[in-house]
């Protein structure tokens, strides 16, 4: 078939020719279309219908759009050209004319070919109509009136085709950007509305309030006559009501069960959202429960809501009286809204935490606020079991946990899991704990169903260093499985410092106590010193002269003392006991003094103790390292006094044959000397009693001395500044453990 060309048309009909150069200027019309161009397609149609005018002589043309959705001709679109004079009002289209037909039947109807087709009394002759379609989707309509009585010519039913196609495409094309500048607008709107949530959150106003102001940005972008959270209650079974808007009259807020009895329970139990267009349809009428029963609903949208750890915080919902309300943008805008309200409940229940723990920190001896600390990791982090170990040498010791481990369990710091997060100081994580081999206890993993670990080291505020660990562990499952996320180590490792934060001020405690003991000590010998040195000073006096009264009998009566042994043998034990008591006397003034510290050694003093006692051929003395050892801020008299005293308590309780051993060790700022003996060992009840001012220990003879002998070197201890404790064993062997400062750590 030959092709119909510009000259072709030109020399049929010149007019067709203009009518096709104005197809130029409606394309131009067309791609000149905006989001914003609603001018700019009446233009377009404008000149489509003045292009028909020129293609048939003596006609007038009319365009009008095509609402598919409610199947009618929108009036306000009306578009018209004609010659001057010819022009006049017609009559919107009819159901059953001609324009219906068009677009009921996707093609072009003449009027003289049809003729049941009922023509408007505005119409004289003869009317064609066009449909415009576009992709089968009618979008409008060509009518072009004929004033004279003729038929449509070839060539004008083609160039009219051509115009048809233009005049679809202008209106395609701006509906298009119309709904395009809609969804822009709309998500704009939606940017800002997620936006404010934010802020919200970073406001910091109560839980309550943000799910309020939440709930009130939904109702405004999708239109919905009221909104709910229900949060999940402790039980983690059930929802309750924690904010409403919109709602009036009645509102039935009562506790919903998380299954499928009801919409918000089987979104919370399926995880899964629903937009729910018509709630008087199977299933759902079934499943609705209205919140206010004086107002009939239709539509309703529900999303659950789920943070980063798997955890399910709750459900947002929706509801509408319209049918068909909520549309899959309105689902994606609700789910972004949830996500901003998980975050706020998140932050509330970690601020709520923090709060507690900070309360807890200032009144709960440190056990309890460990066993608060494993209880809140396992909460806040959704999380099966949650422990703390703290780093005691080489290994780690149970301090707090969820789980029935008992405290006091012991793991080795190297080749286990949780001794290598206190090794890297960072997080560790453990996909799998059942088949970890760095994991110690893969039998409590496989009973408690125990699959992925997290574990964070406690780092020391003052140093840096790890003191411990603070670990989590979570199910197999979805249901309560946890994720070890940004957010939980975040968390965790918040929870953590406070464990850190809780043992540092446990030390930092025992030492005030120690010290706070040492001023009393201090403040005690300062008061009664002066008063118990003159009393023993007068006592001294009193028996010093019982030795010298004994000398004068003796030589005034020594003829009548010869004779009596009896008076010989009590002269000589009355003598005795009163240079006893004389040494005694000034030992006590020796204690009772101010004590002057300054450099001694350990060996010196050791030596000085060895000299002052009797040591019997069956003990068996060993020094170890203690020529080593840096000198300590001590005084000689004092120290020396301690290991004399420990000494002599080790001989009696050895019953003179055993050995006794003396070690020294430096470590970090003190200096430490243990004093070991394999003698028979003190009974474990009696140990915290060793100290007391006059306890019931193994050794009940005292050799002439006063029966507090462990109480001044406990005393003397705290007095130069160190300390002394005692370990010992029912099977035999005692242990004190001294602790003096070193010199060039300490202040002279």
């Amino acid at each position: 078939m030959p092709t119909v060309t510009d000259a072709d048309l030109a020399q049929t009909d010149p007019r067709l020719a203009e009518a096709l150069l104005t197809l130029n200027e409606i394309g131009a019309a067309i791609n000149q279309l905006t989001p914003r161009g609603h001018a700019g397609v009446g233009e377009a149609l404008r000149l489509i219908a003045e292009s028909a005018i020129k293609v048939v002589p003596g006609s007038a043309a009319v365009i009008y759009t095509y609402d598919p959705s409610e199947q009618l001709f929108e009036a306000s679109s009306r578009v018209s050209a004609g010659e001057p004079g010819t022009e006049m009002t017609y009559d919107l289209p009819r159901p059953d004319g001609i324009g219906m037909r068009a677009i009921r039947q996707r093609r072009r109807v003449l009027s003289y070919e049809e003729p049941d087709v009922e023509l408007s009394p505005a119409a004289t002759k003869a009317v064609a109509c066009f449909p415009l379609v576009v992709a089968t989707r009618p979008v409008g309509a060509l009518y072009v009136y004929l004033r004279h009585a003729h038929r449509f010519g070839r060539f004008e039913l083609l160039m009219l085709d051509s115009l048809v196609n233009h005049a679809a495409m202008a209106i395609y094309q701006a509906r298009r950007l119309s709904n395009v500048q809609q969804d822009l607008v709309r998500s704009e709107e939606a940017l800002d509305r997620l936006r404010n949530a934010g802020m919200l959150i970073s406001s910091q106003l109560g839980l309550e309030e943000t799910l309020e102001s939440i709930l009130e940005m939904a109702l405004d972008v999708t239109g919905a006559q009221y909104g709910i959270f229900r949060l999940v209650d402790q039980s983690g079974a059930k929802l309750v009501t924690r904010a409403v808007t919109g709602a009036s009259g009645r509102p039935q807020l009562g506790v919903l069960p998380i299954d499928g009895t009801s919409i918000m329970g089987w979104v919370a139990k399926h995880r899964q959202s629903l937009c729910i267009h018509d709630l008087e349809s199977a299933p759902w009428v079934r499943l609705y429960h209205p919140l206010d029963a004086d107002i009939r609903m239709r539509s309703e949208l529900a999303v659950p809501l789920v943070g980063s750890s798997g955890r399910l915080e709750g459900v947002l919902n929706l509801e509408s009286p319209l049918v068909g309300a909520f549309s899959e943008q309105d689902n994606h805008l609700l789910n972004s809204l949830a996500t901003q309200a998980v975050i706020a409940i998140q932050e509330a229940r970690l601020l709520d935490a923090l709060l507690e723990v900070a309360r807890l920190l200032l009144i709960e001896p440190y056990p309890r606020l460990l066993d608060h600390l494993v209880k809140q990791a396992a909460d806040l982090l959704n999380a099966s079991a949650s422990a703390i170990w703290i780093l005691d040498d080489e290994t780690l010791v149970l301090e707090a946990a969820t789980d029935s481990s008992h405290r006091g369990e012991r793991l080795p710091l190297r080749d286990s899991l949780t001794g290598l997060a206190i090794r890297q100081k960072a997080p560790v994580i453990s996909e799998d704990v059942r088949d970890d081999q760095r994991f110690h206890r893969s039998d409590l993993a496989r009973k408690q169903a125990w699959m992925r670990a997290l574990i964070v080291p406690l780092l020391s505020s003052e140093d840096g260093a790890a003191i411990g660990a603070f670990s989590v562990y979570g199910v197999q499952g979805d249901a309560g499985r946890f994720i070890e996320s940004e957010w939980d180590k975040k968390v965790l490792t918040c929870l953590a410092y406070y464990a850190a934060l809780a043992l540092q001020n446990a030390d930092r405690q025992r030492a005030l106590r120690v010290a706070q003991e040492r001023h009393a000590v201090a403040e005690t010998f300062a008061a009664v010193g002066d008063v118990a040195a003159n009393v023993l000073h007068h006592l001294n006096n009193k028996v010093g002269t019982i030795p010298v009264r004994v000398q004068g009998i003796r030589a005034k009566c020594a003829p009548a003392l010869e004779a009596d042994d009896y008076l010989i043998a009590n002269l000589t034990e009355i003598e005795c006991s009163a240079r006893e008591a004389m040494d005694a006397v000034r030992d006590g003034l020796v204690n009772l003094r101010p004590i002057h510290a300054g450099p001694v050694t350990v060996l010196g003093c050791v030596r000085a103790a060895l000299a002052d006692v009797q040591m019997p051929e069956g003990i068996h003395m060993d020094l170890v390292s203690l020529e080593d050892l840096p000198p300590v801020v001590a005084s000689r008299r004092s120290l020396a006094f301690v290991f004399t005293n420990l000494l002599n308590n080790a001989i009696t309780a050895m019953a003179g044959l055993g050995t006794i051993v003396i070690r020294g060790q430096t470590t970090g700022p003190w200096v430490e000397v243990i004093v070991d003996d394999d003698g028979p060992g003190i009974p474990e009840h009696l140990c915290g009693r060793i100290f007391e001012f006059e306890p019931p220990i193994r050794n009940s003879r005292r050799n002439g001395k006063l029966g507090f002998g462990l109480w001044w070197v406990r005393t003397l201890m705290m007095r130069l500044g160190g300390a002394i404790s005692v370990e010992s064993e029912e099977r035999g062997g005692t242990r004190f453990l001294l602790r003096l400062p070193r010199l060039e750590d300490a202040r002279v």
